[in-house]
């Protein structure tokens, strides 16, 4: 039998962690001497390192409780208390991880930038949360989506514009997202449209049909951006065309094409959104992935191209 002193110098821990763990139950005692002092059993030093090992892994006190009650019934389940604590533990570290990773970048958009700026970026960077959100961005295109789009396609059309974060970020992409996030939740100007006007007059059904066909040629654009291949008509224009002829219940005719490339040519651009998502998803040194404003500007330029 060991004292509360022995045990503690045992396990090499103070006697203030024996009796913090004999108080709330995880380390009974065998006994009590006359003189009414603790004992404990020789389990109780692995049940000690047992627990020490399970606060290691900054386990709280609960699931400490809840393993060690597992070990004692032999549950045939083969710990499957441990095994949800670690994985929801490793879950929670990760996410910890990524924050402490954007907030080293934040500061070193902070440290890098000249004098002149670092108020500037201090106050670009107050905006954000660590690892940031990017419900303002998501937020941003609902408003700008037409009223009547069905969730499904809403949702299609969100998971393409708003921009997935890195995990590991260089000082450069926490720059660019801070823009980003200022960019969406600056106030509007009356002047703006948010809409462009060949998007306004449909209704939930050809919504739905509109965004569809544009990711289509959105995709046929990439392939052509990622070889560099300037703006010309092809299959990607057709698609492009066609989607808006569908839409609009007429036919892909020469006329149709000139009205088509005079309307987007006076429709609102937001440019500088695109430019600052690929800034946010192109890592150091990797070339830019083609972005639907890219793509839809080359599609712009390739339907101009055709009409001249």
């Amino acid at each position: 039998m060991f004292s509360i002193g022995e045990l503690a110098e045992r396990a090499g821990v103070t006697v203030k962690t024996v009796r913090f763990y004999s108080d709330r139950g995880l380390l009974p005692e065998t006994a009590r001497s006359a003189g009414g002092h603790r004992r404990y059993g020789p389990e109780a030093l692995d049940r000690l390192h047992l627990i020490r090992s399970l606060r290691a892994l900054d386990l709280p006190l609960p699931q400490v409780r809840r393993i060690l009650a597992e070990e004692e019934g032999g549950d045939e389940g083969g710990g499957a208390t441990l095994e949800e604590a670690v994985a929801g533990r490793l879950t929670a570290l990760g996410s910890e991880l990524r924050a402490l990773r954007w907030r080293e970048a934040g500061l070193r958009v902070v440290q890098e930038a000249p004098p002149e700026e670092r108020t500037d970026r201090l106050r670009l960077l107050g905006t954000m949360t660590a690892p940031p959100s990017t419900e303002a961005v998501a937020r941003f295109w609902r408003a700008w989506l037409p009223p009547r789009m069905s969730a499904r396609a809403r949702s299609a059309f969100l998971e393409r514009a708003v921009p997935h974060l890195p995990d590991e970020p260089s000082p450069a992409q926490v720059l660019a997202f801070a823009r980003l996030h200022a960019f969406v939740t600056r106030p509007c100007r009356r002047d703006e449209r948010a809409q462009p006007e060949v998007h306004r007059a449909t209704d939930a059904r050809r919504a739905a049909v509109l965004y569809e066909g544009l990711a289509e040629a959105y995709d046929l654009a990439a392939a052509r951006l990622r070889h560099d291949r300037p703006p010309a008509p092809g299959e990607a224009l057709d698609c492009f065309v066609a989607t808006y002829a569908s839409v609009y219940g007429t036919r892909d005719t020469a006329g149709f094409r000139r009205a088509l490339a005079g309307q987007l040519a006076n429709d609102p651009r937001i440019d500088r959104y695109w430019e600052l998502v690929s800034e946010v998803t192109t890592a150091p040194g990797t070339r830019p992935e083609p972005t639907p404003g890219t793509a839809h500007a080359w599609l712009v330029g390739a339907l101009a191209v055709g009409v001249a």
